[in-house]
């Protein structure tokens, strides 16, 4: 050993002892405050298919590559990342001597040729992250960036740091080349040995570039390990983890669909017994998140597709998935040493440490001790209220997470405190709460008039009561109860189940709002009281059929979610179907065939509460490819990218009166395709995208109608099912 690996050996070492005890240092910082969240079952159930998901996720790359470029790309660097880590081993080798390698692995031709490709590719995928963060940076006047607000110099510090690793590779293999002491044929390493073919003579190149390699990776620890909030970088090793606790992980769509029960002290929250000094009612602290909350925040990889795809953020509003999180993650971390010292408030907001506990602390973790979780910047608010009421829950910010951040829980969870406790929300949420409450559903409307949408009709609408016989329960909801447009859509749906031939019954006055709105909102207690009113009626309305055999089709998105995803925590099993999968079916098998086509064109906007919460895609597509005389003419955003009317978690109810409206973003996108029908699932989307239309002025040139109705206008067409004047929304 020369007197360059000698020194080269002993700085290698130093930096690597530094830089270890650092890294442990902060990964247990990370546990203890992970561990300081609250309880929450159900994530270590099922390890086999825990496992499988993680595996699949992670080494597939599925959530990543619905982004291909990107996604390859990630992929090539995460690759070369894990395996090319067996390379920074070997640097410690060839400081020690320029010859050299691995133990057993190190000189065989498969190891050589394995790793010379993934580093080529690893290379490629690393430059062109770069050029996408560059081209995409906060401050390109010509783009709206999903990198605003994240920390970019921690992004650029780890990429330059993964295109030093791998060029520093290539460097030593060539230095080994120049040397001749390299193992690997030129047929197996053709990049290492056209470096070398460049490179002097010179013996201790291979040990300094493996010290400079060494230094490099070690810096990158040193750094991570004094930041404990860069994601960024820390996601490599905690998204395995949260990943893997996932909410549902056998479920496509894990952390959409029902939302996560009221929990206290890792138990549902029972309303007949709970007591608001002993009961956490949401969350009012960061510490009140589950542990598994406290993960998500650590996790979160500043990337920014949440943000790209919220409809909030896109149309000017303050809400940012990911900078909600990431205020949440640095408020969590800042917090931590007063609450590790025995700080914090009980849930009557007195003060838990004693002074002697607190005395040790400095002022700044004091203050962030004090911060309200909610307020606004004159209050030194953690999440501003209008952030807080300017998600529609839509789930883009879930859907399109690559470390499956549930980020709708947590802001429903911040909702629900607030509502129950603080009884602070928009002003005019309360009218629909007060409708909820006395009659059943949020307009408010008389009950004896649930069943008026059945007059004029042909038929006879049959009521459970009136006759056993029936295969499906028509669930009108509310919106097709009350709202004219949407009844016009309850006729149709009837209609056609009439013509088809399908047995089905209406519970009519029996029926009451399931509950959606007031859930959304964070009225946890209303919507128990709704919920367990339906549960009853339609428990006694099945009697004893088996879970199977009771079969409810629903018109409307969110009674269909409820229904189907959230009932069954209070004992409601029930088969539920949106109508569009009806009738994809009653078409598929011929019990209704279209038979005028619909010209002039079909667009088709997926409610979010159908697609991406529940992953009905297709059927509705079947059913306007089969009616629409041109098929069907997608908009940009459509499927499980999806942009949301802006009527979801109860901003139906609510005044949107910060930046663009929702619905014209949305309405203009429909626009743009040329078609003159939009059709739509959803009666909320209906009345959303109708009155953006008329927004526009676009009324007499497009039409919105519903997927029933479109089928009904091709099947019956001189029936009750033809064309009103254009511009009539339906």
């Amino acid at each position: 050993m020369g007197s360059v690996q000698i020194v080269s050996t002993a700085v290698a070492a130093a930096v690597t002892a530094v830089a270890v005890a650092l890294a442990v240092r902060a990964v247990l910082r990370m546990v203890s405050v992970i561990r300081m969240g609250q309880p929450d079952p159900h994530r270590t159930d099922d390890p086999a298919l825990r496992t499988r998901t993680m595996l699949t996720e992670t080494l597939g790359h599925t959530r990543m590559l619905r982004w291909s470029v990107v996604g390859a790309a990630h992929w090539f660097v995460m690759v070369a990342f894990v395996v090319l880590s067996l390379l920074v081993l070997e640097a410690y080798f060839e400081v020690v001597s320029p010859t050299g390698g691995l133990p057993v692995i190190g000189d065989w031709v498969v190891y050589g040729l394995v790793t010379e490709i993934i580093g080529i590719l690893g290379t490629a995928g690393i430059l062109v992250l770069i050029g996408i963060r560059l081209a995409n940076r906060p401050g390109n006047p010509n783009r709206r960036s999903r990198f605003t607000g994240s920390t970019m110099w921690q992004g650029y510090f780890v990429e330059a740091v993964v295109l030093a690793v791998l060029v520093c590779g290539f460097l030593i293999r060539g230095f080994k080349v120049a040397t001749d002491h390299f193992e690997f044929p030129a047929w197996a390493t053709p990049v290492s040995h056209a470096v070398g073919a460049v490179l002097p003579d010179w013996s201790a190149g291979t040990s300094v570039t493996a010290l400079v390699k060494i230094a490099i990776s070690m810096t990158w620890v040193i750094v991570i390990a004094l930041n404990v909030t860069m994601g960024v970088a820390w996601h490599r090793f905690a998204a395995f983890f949260n990943i893997y606790f996932k909410r549902e992980p056998g479920r496509a769509g894990s952390g959409l669909g029902a939302l996560r029960p009221m929990m206290s002290a890792g138990k549902p929250l029972d309303f007949e017994e709970a007591d608001p000094e002993k009961d956490q009612f949401g969350v009012a602290q960061v510490e009140q998140f589950t542990w598994k909350g406290l993960l998500d925040f650590t996790t979160c990889t500043e990337c920014g597709r949440c943000q790209s795809q919220c409809p909030a953020w896109n149309t000017g509003k303050p809400l940012s998935p990911k900078l909600l999180v990431l205020s949440l993650r640095d408020h969590a971390y800042a917090k931590a040493p007063y609450l590790l010292a025995g700080g914090g408030k009980d849930l009557t907001g007195e003060e838990k440490a004693t002074q002697a506990q607190l005395a040790h602390l400095d002022v700044l973790s004091l203050a962030e001790g004090n911060r309200p979780l909610i307020g606004g910047a004159e209050e030194g608010g953690v999440i501003d209220p209008d952030v807080l009421w300017s998600c529609t829950t839509c789930g883009a910010c879930v859907e399109q997470c690559p470390v499956d951040i549930e980020h709708v829980d947590h802001i429903v969870d911040m909702r629900r405190y607030q509502v129950l406790i603080e009884s602070s929300f928009p002003s005019e949420a309360g009218v629909m709460l007060r409708n909820l409450e006395n009659k059943g559903n949020p307009w408010g409307a008389p009950q004896n008039t649930r069943e008026d949408w059945t007059k004029g009709l042909d038929f006879e609408v049959p009521r459970v009561g009136e006759t056993e016989d029936f295969e499906y329960l028509f669930w009108v909801g509310c919106a097709g109860a009350f709202e004219d447009r949407a009844k016009k859509t309850t006729r149709a749906v009837a209609t056609l189940l009439h013509e088809a031939g399908v047995n089905f019954a209406i519970l009519g006055e029996g029926e009451t709002c399931t509950g959606d709105p007031a859930r959304r909102i964070g009225n946890e207690f209303v919507f128990q009281m709704l919920a367990q009113q339906n549960v009853e009626t339609l428990n006694e309305a099945f009697g004893d059929r088996e879970p199977t055999k009771r079969k409810i089709v629903a018109s409307c998105p969110h009674c269909f979610n409820t229904l189907g995803n959230e009932y069954g925590e209070l004992g409601g099993e029930f088969e539920v179907v949106h109508h569009t999968q009806l009738l994809a079916h009653l078409v598929a098998t011929g019990k209704l065939t279209p038979v005028t086509p619909i010209d002039g064109g079909v667009t088709y906007h997926d409610p979010c509460y159908l697609g991406r919460h529940n992953r009905v895609f297709t059927p509705p597509r079947e059913v306007l490819g089969a009616a629409a005389a041109d098929g069907l003419t997608e908009m940009p955003r459509n499927s499980e990218r999806s942009f949301c009317c802006g009527a979801g978690g109860a901003r139906m109810w609510m005044e949107e009166r910060i930046g663009k409206r929702i619905n014209v973003e949305r309405v203009e996108e429909a626009i743009s395709t040329g078609a003159k029908t939009i059709a739509v699932g959803c009666p909320f989307c209906t009345t959303m995208i109708s009155d953006g239309v008329n927004g526009k002025g676009a009324a007499e040139q497009v039409e919105v109608i519903d997927v029933a109705t479109v089928l009904l206008r091709s099947v019956k067409p001189t029936t009750q099912g033809q064309p009103e004047p254009a511009g009539t929304a339906s």
